[in-house]
């Protein structure tokens, strides 16, 4: 079985990029699951009911995000639509597992796969965000070990929304075994660390956006630049240039839930 994850989109940039190369990787990889984290799709800030709907469109799964899943109020309504025993596509779209208790939305969701040779193959997907440099979480550690008590599953894969890159490795190490995958997101940079832990979980620390490198993270260089030189506040856009999807595929036993291989993708124009 074999699992496509596709880093933070950012913006207009990141959703053409995305649009220009999701089909192709899907066809030649044979993917039989498709997870996008859609966080930042909308100019960099969070994400709309109508861009998620974009991204199932062109193939997406499950939509992760992250700390900036509330930027856009009109998604808390469309997470509200749908009971947790739902599969449509609103029901899909995950919002981290550990924030505070009875905010809308779900930070797990169960399917079986939906087309090919793996077809009806259970698996789950989890939305974890780290607490080292972010607020508003509960421990995330402990909130996997909850989570994962509600799974059947064998096929799991974690996205670890998270800053620190020590809390992205220990969350490997806590997991390794228990999970298909970890796969780190947030700060927008690919790291080159991918592998398959001794247990048979594939991990790798950021899988980077798919979105503008001419950029500081996705945002226009001299916005930043100007912040850092100055110290004063100024407003954040979202950068067009160099855009890259960034994401990994994963080879994962469905027999098991453990993982043999992971690679490390970064395709531009």
């Amino acid at each position: 079985m074999k699992i496509l994850f596709v880093g933070d989109v950012f913006g207009s940039a990141g959703r053409k990029i995305v649009r220009e190369h999701l089909g192709h990787v899907r066809e030649s990889h044979e993917i039989d699951l498709t997870v996008i984290n859609g966080e930042n799709a909308a100019g960099g800030f969070g994400i709309t009911p109508g861009l998620a709907e974009e991204l199932f469109e062109l193939g997406a799964d499950v939509i992760t995000t992250g700390n900036h899943v509330w930027d856009k109020r009109e998604l808390i309504e469309y997470m509200k639509s749908v009971p947790a025993d739902s599969h449509e596509r609103a029901r899909r779209v995950l919002r981290p597992v550990n924030l505070q208790r009875g905010l809308p939305g779900y930070g797990v969701y169960q399917g079986t796969v939906a087309r090919g040779p793996n077809a009806g193959e259970p698996y789950a997907v989890i939305n974890l965000m780290g607490r080292v440099f972010l607020n508003g979480t509960n421990d995330p550690f402990h909130a996997a070990n909850d989570a994962l008590a509600t799974v059947t599953a064998k096929t799991i894969l974690v996205d670890f929304h998270a800053e620190a890159t020590s809390e992205k490795v220990a969350m490997g190490w806590h997991l390794d075994g228990r999970v298909s995958a970890v796969l780190g997101t947030h700060t927008h940079i690919p790291t080159a660390d991918e592998r398959v832990l001794p247990g048979g979980t594939a991990y790798q620390t950021d899988v980077g956006m798919s979105g503008p490198y001419d950029s500081v993270i996705g945002v226009e260089k001299d916005l930043v630049l100007n912040r850092f030189l100055t110290g004063m506040p100024g407003k954040f856009e979202a950068a067009t240039g160099n855009p890259k999807m960034c994401a990994a595929v994963i080879s994962v036993d469905p027999r098991t839930g453990r993982a043999y291989r992971i690679q490390r993708l970064m395709l531009g124009e």
